[in-house]
């Protein structure tokens, strides 16, 4: 037969929670710091990506 289980106290929930936050406010950070060094163009790591959007191709014109 299932026994309930302890019930998990505030504090150690809230700790959980601050966790679980806290890398989700770091994932944002890091993309949005990605953003404006592909952006202002001073990327290192994605030369090729900053190669090929930032080259001006000749778009057709569709009517």
């Amino acid at each position: 037969m299932a026994v309930p289980k302890k019930r998990t106290s505030i504090s150690k929930k809230r700790i959980r929670k601050n966790f679980w936050k806290k890398k989700g406010y770091w994932a944002a950070l890091k993309a949005f710091s990605l953003a404006k060094s592909l952006y202002t163009g001073n990327s290192k790591l994605y030369w090729e990506f900053k190669k090929f959007f930032c080259t001006k191709k000749s778009t057709p014109n569709f009517k």
